[in-house]
C-alpha cells in the first residue's frame, strides 16, 4: 500500500463540491456544496486519494511515516478558485482614468479619446517580453496567494497579429513557470484600433489572427467584446463562427453596458460562456438557460465602475441558467486579482447564498474552462488543489471583508503558499 504524501484532517468544515462534475450545478443545486465536518483529504502523488470523516481518512492505509500532515481545527477547507475571467496579462496600468471616472465620463468615451484599452494596448507593446512577464507574475501570485489555482488569460492588448501571438506565447510560458494552471483565451477582438474601421478589423482577425493562433495551437478559447460601439452582434458572429471551425472553443463578453443581443448570439452559437450580462435581456437569459451556457458574472467590474447596476443573478438562477464568478482582473474596470473579495460582492449586490457563490466560485468556475474533469471540486481522482481557510464557518468567508482569508493554498498536493 502506497501512503498519501500530504493529510489535511479535522477541518471545522470540509467543502467538497461532489456530484456537479459532469455538468455545472444550477438552480437549487447550487447551494449543495457537499460540507463535511470534521473532514479530511488525502493527496497522493498530486492527486486526490480519500475524502471523508477524519476518523475514517485517519484509520485508513492511507496515513505512513512519512505523510505530512495539516491539522485544520477551526478552519474551512475548500477546493482552490477557479478565475474564469482574466485580462491578466498587460503592461502598466491606469490610474489617471479614476478622475475621468469621478467625473462621470462614460467608459466608451474614454475608449474613443486614445485611453482604456487602447492605452493599455500601447504600454503593453512597448513592454519588452521580460517586462511583459514580471508584471504578469507579480500579479499571479496575488492571485495565488488569494486562492487561486487556475485561472483563465486572455490575449487582446495586443492587437496585431504579432502581439496577440507574443502575448499567447507568453501566457504559455507563464503556465510553466508558476503554479497556477492558466488556461489561454485569444481575445484579438478586445478593441477596433486606431485606423481600423470596425469591418476592416474584423477582416484581419477572422483571415489573419484565428488561423495561425488555431494553427500554433496556442489558445483553448475565443473570446470576443460583443458591445455596440465596439464589435457588433454581427461583427462578433463572424468572429466565433470562424473560431468555432478552427476547434477553439468559445467565449463572449456580453450585454455589459448595453442590451444589444449578445446573450442570446452567445445561444445561438453554444459558447462555453456568456460573461458580464449586466444588461441582458429576460430573452436572452431564456436563451441561456435553454442552452446550458453557463453566465460568468464579475461584480467586481460592476463595484469599480460605481454605476450600481449588477446583472441579474437571482433571474438567472430562477432561469435555471448555471452561474460562475470571476474577478475580470484587468487595469481598467477591474484591477483586483482578489476572488475573495468577488465572493463578498456576490453575496451583497448579486444576493447569491455563501453557499451559491462558493459553487460559481469553485466547480461551476471550472467547468468555465473546461477543466471539471480535474479542478474546482475535492472528490478522489481530481488535482489536489485545496485551500485552507481561516474562517471558522462557510458564512465568514463573505461576511468578512477586506483581508485575505487564505491560510495554505495547496497545489497538485504540494502548499505553494503559506500565510
Amino acid at each position: 500500500m502506497k501512503h498519501a504524501d500530504l493529510l489535511i484532517h479535522s477541518a471545522a468544515a470540509l467543502v467538497t463540491m461532489a456530484g456537479h462534475s459532469a455538468g455545472p450545478a444550477r438552480g437549487a443545486a447550487m447551494s449543495e456544496v457537499g460540507l463535511i465536518e470534521n473532514g479530511a483529504v488525502a493527496v497522493r502523488e498530486g492527486n486526490i486519494v480519500a475524502v471523508g470523516l477524519t476518523e475514517d481518512v485517519l484509520g485508513s492505509e492511507w496515513l505512513g511515516p512519512d505523510t505530512v500532515q495539516i491539522n485544520a481545527q477551526g478552519k474551512v477547507v475548500t477546493p482552490g478558485f477557479v478565475d474564469p475571467h482574466t485580462h491578466v496579462i498587460y503592461a502598466g496600468s491606469r490610474e489617471h482614468e479614476l478622475s475621468l471616472k469621478l467625473k462621470g465620463v462614460p467608459y466608451l468615451d474614454i475608449l474613443k479619446q486614445g485611453g482604456g484599452i487602447l492605452s493599455t494596448v500601447r504600454s503593453t507593446r512597448q513592454a519588452t517580453d521580460e517586462e511583459l512577464k514580471a508584471q504578469t507574475s507579480r500579479r499571479l501570485r496575488t492571485m495565488l496567494s488569494l486562492g487561486t489555482t487556475t485561472a483563465e488569460v486572455k490575449s487582446g492588448y495586443g492587437l496585431t497579429l504579432e502581439e496577440e501571438l507574443r502575448a499567447l506565447r507568453l501566457i504559455k510560458e507563464l503556465d510553466q513557470a508558476q503554479p497556477i494552471d492558466l488556461v489561454p483565451t485569444f481575445m484579438g477582438a478586445h478593441a477596433v484600433p486606431p485606423g481600423y474601421s470596425e469591418e476592416e478589423f474584423t477582416d484581419i482577425v477572422v483571415n489573419d489572427m484565428l488561423p495561425q493562433v488555431a494553427s500554433e495551437a496556442l489558445a483553448e478559447f475565443c473570446d470576443v467584446f460583443c458591445e455596440p460601439g465596439v464589435f457588433s452582434v454581427q461583427s462578433s458572429e463572424r468572429i466565433l463562427k470562424k473560431a468555432k471551425e478552427l476547434n477553439l472553443k468559445l467565449k463572449i463578453h456580453a450585454d455589459e453596458l448595453d442590451s444589444a443581443g449578445g446573450a442570446e448570439l452567445g445561444a445561438k452559437l453554444g459558447v462555453t460562456s456568456a460573461d458580464h450580462l449586466l444588461q441582458a435581456s429576460d430573452e436572452g437569459i431564456a436563451a441561456l438557460a435553454k442552452q446550458g451556457v453557463i453566465a460568468v458574472l464579475l461584480p467586481a467590474t460592476s463595484f469599480n465602475l460605481a454605476k450600481n447596476s449588477y446583472a441579474r443573478a437571482r433571474a438567472m438562477l430562477q432561469a435555471n441558467v448555471p452561474l460562475a464568478l470571476a474577478t475580470d482582473s484587468n487595469p481598467g474596470s477591474s484591477p483586483t486579482e482578489s476572488m475573495p473579495l468577488v465572493l463578498t460582492l456576490a453575496c451583497l449586490y448579486l444576493r447569491l447564498t455563501p453557499e451559491e457563490a462558493l459553487t460559481a466560485a469553485t466547480i461551476n468556475a471550472a467547468h468555465a474552462v473546461g477543466r471539471s474533469d480535474r479542478a474546482g471540486s475535492l472528490e478522489v481522482g481530481k488535482q489536489g488543489d485545496i485551500l485552507v481557510l481561516d474562517v471558522p464557518n462557510l458564512n465568514y468567508l463573505p461576511y468578512h471583508f477586506g483581508h485575505n482569508p487564505v491560510n495554505m493554498v495547496i497545489k497538485r498536493g504540494k502548499i505553494v503558499w503559506e500565510a
